[in-house]
């Protein structure tokens, strides 16, 4: 992963209706994220003055808060232009990752009750400097124990804060000295990793699992789009981990990593083991749709 960027030591960070430097940038102790990991969010990324899938990002971050039963919902106009003053204050407008943040809001006690919460919604917009954080030369993988909730215990279209299955994963991809994990749903089969969607390309065909365990990502949405639109023969279906390790070609997607070749599984090599032809075009052509469309920004 990329360190850093020195320039964001000196970023100006949205909260509500302010703009503060990164290091006054607080919420307070008893606002909702922090009493329960009660919010939603969502990663925006700004590629040439232009913020790709504003819309899709902001109508699920709105119907992810609908689905938690937020109070007082901030409008997507009034999202965009917290989103618009905070890059133009940071004078950002190419390679950027944004962090939208929207929690229930500060409560007037500690406790799990949303009747706590009597003061509407905190939005907290964090833009930084941010390449991809995953290396177009691929990545390395093994299966985590941890296994991604089922809709049955937490649907996981909402796009919620409490990522704690995710982050345990995470853990055990660190302890094995490894970039990413992948997690499966209770029956076995692959869902996503901790923090990208999955695809495997077999015979031509690119197949990504079906999205109810797994996040419905919108770079994922955006690659199965660009398919049908090129006649690139994709589905989506139940996946099993053989047909990993036995894929000629496999990738993740997202917002925060791009489109990351798989290299090596569980110790199996993935292919050849280096970046495949369907995987470097489905790259070239995400980048292509992310320059030329997405919202402009008006400075």
């Amino acid at each position: 992963m990329s360190l850093p960027d020195l320039r964001n030591n000196d970023i100006l960070i949205g909260i509500n209706d302010e703009l503060l430097p990164r290091n006054q940038a607080r919420v307070s102790v008893f606002d909702s994220v922090v009493q329960g990991g009660d919010a939603v969010w969502e990663g925006l990324r700004v590629y040439r003055g232009r913020i790709a899938a504003l819309e899709q990002h902001l109508e699920r971050m709105q119907d992810s808060a609908k689905a938690l039963a937020f109070a007082s919902i901030p409008s997507q106009d009034e999202v965009k232009q917290a989103i618009f003053r905070t890059l133009e204050a940071n004078d950002m407008r190419d390679d950027v990752h944004i962090r939208l943040t929207l929690t229930r809001g500060e409560k007037i006690t500690s406790g799990m009750n949303p009747r706590f919460n009597r003061s509407g919604c905190t939005l907290i917009v964090l833009a930084e400097w941010k390449p991809p954080v995953y290396s177009d030369d691929g990545i390395r993988v093994v299966t985590a124990a941890t296994r991604r909730n089922t809709p049955e215990c937490l649907d996981s279209k909402i796009h919620h804060n409490n990522l704690l299955n995710n982050i345990l994963a995470s853990i055990e991809a660190n302890a094995a000295g490894v970039d990413s994990a992948i997690m499966l749903d209770v029956n076995g089969f692959i869902s996503e990793t901790n923090d990208t969607n999955l695809f495997i390309v077999k015979k031509g065909i690119i197949r990504t699992p079906h999205a109810d365990s797994c996040l419905p990502g919108l770079t994922r949405r955006m690659i199965l789009h660009i398919c049908a639109n090129l006649d690139i023969k994709a589905e989506e279906r139940n996946l099993s981990l053989t047909e990993l390790y036995t894929a000629d070609e496999v990738f993740t997607s997202g917002t925060m990593g791009e489109l990351t070749p798989v290299l090596e599984a569980d110790g199996r090599t993935i292919g050849e083991g280096s970046v495949g032809p369907l995987t470097q075009r489905m790259q070239d052509l995400h980048r292509e749709h992310a320059y030329e469309t997405g919202t402009p920004l008006p400075f």
